[in-house]
């Protein structure tokens, strides 16, 4: 059947969202998402998302991606009462529609057919994180009580900063992952850092092409207590190189958690691209069964509270 991919770019406050994957009887973010476009194109078979990152429940996204795969003919529903509209018209019209159907907490901002070889999560090349914490004293700013977490201890910038530094680069990160059978813990961690906003709010950057479950948060919090003084700033270095996981690492909450951006390479290289992570995960699956293992991997996308998404993982750090 031919059909035209779709790709969407969307934002959503996860606070209400029982995460992005779609559940029985649970709200979340694909399965809004996917009943709005079945309802506006009038597809007969229902449509499936791909995303780049399937983020837990509580997780938020500035910066999500994901594709859809749609008969050609199912744009035509598009069209007006003045008569067919241009394909531009068509998919801002698309952009509307969903803005009227989709609830108030999650928006798709923008619409445009993918080029070819696109794939929302295999094209992807880094998924960049920021997790905001306040060490205000009394508490963080109650209008942003759902995107920042409080610490109620006051943190050390430099001390942040300099353990964060010793866990950058290619590292088994089993001491922060929640271990899934079968599933890699290697990842190489490309950018790691704090910094103080105007308002005082403390933001880290995280960003790697991939992430197994619960890497970020365990991350961060094993970083607040260098930053509060409670472990030395060696700690979660130590940690990292013990490669188990430890009764110290406090996993940090799910909504101080963002996905800002995912990043993909130039048009040319997207199905190159692609073709390559499949290749490594098939690979890494074949080398896994004979080990005995079953070879899930983890997609480091959105997620992180849940954030990896079995089967999908990047390069070496599936």
């Amino acid at each position: 059947m031919i059909v035209v991919r779709l790709r969407l770019d969307l934002a959503y406050d996860g606070t209400a969202f029982s995460g992005w994957a779609r559940q029985p009887g649970r709200h979340t973010v694909q399965g809004e998402i996917e009943q709005a476009v079945n309802r506006i194109l009038r597809l007969a078979e229902p449509a499936t998302l791909t995303v780049a990152g399937r983020t837990d429940a509580g997780v938020h996204a500035r910066g999500q991606v994901a594709h859809v795969d749609v008969p050609p003919e199912s744009l035509t529903e598009l069209d007006g009462n003045r008569g067919p509209l241009s394909g531009d018209e068509r998919l801002a019209a698309l952009i509307r529609r969903l803005g009227g159907v989709l609830p108030t907490d999650v928006r798709v901002h923008r619409v445009s057919v993918a080029p070819e070889g696109f794939d929302a999560r295999f094209s992807a090349l880094y998924r960049r994180y920021a997790y905001r914490v306040s060490d205000a004293v009394g508490g963080a700013d109650p209008l942003r009580r759902h995107e920042v977490v409080w610490h109620n201890r006051p943190l050390d910038l430099d001390a942040l900063n300099l353990a964060a530094a010793r866990l950058l680069g290619e590292h088994d990160f089993a001491a922060f992952c929640k271990k899934r059978e079968g599933a890699t813990t290697i990842r190489e961690l490309q950018r790691l850092d704090w910094a103080r906003e105007p308002d005082g709010v403390l933001v880290a950057t995280v960003m790697a092409d991939a992430f197994c479950h619960s890497m970020v948060r365990a991350l961060v919090g094993s970083l607040l207590a260098v930053g509060d003084g409670r472990r030395p700033v060696e700690w979660p270095g130590q940690v990292l190189t013990a490669a188990v996981r430890d009764s110290g690492v406090h996993v940090a909450p799910a909504h101080g958690l963002c996905l800002e951006e995912v990043a993909y390479p130039a048009e040319a290289e997207l199905a190159a691209r692609a073709s390559a992570t499949r290749r490594v995960r098939t690979l890494e699956a074949r080398d896994a069964s004979a080990s005995g293992v079953d070879g899930t991997a983890h997609d480091g996308a959105a997620l992180d509270g849940a954030d990896l998404d079995p089967g999908s993982a990047v390069g070496s750090h599936t």
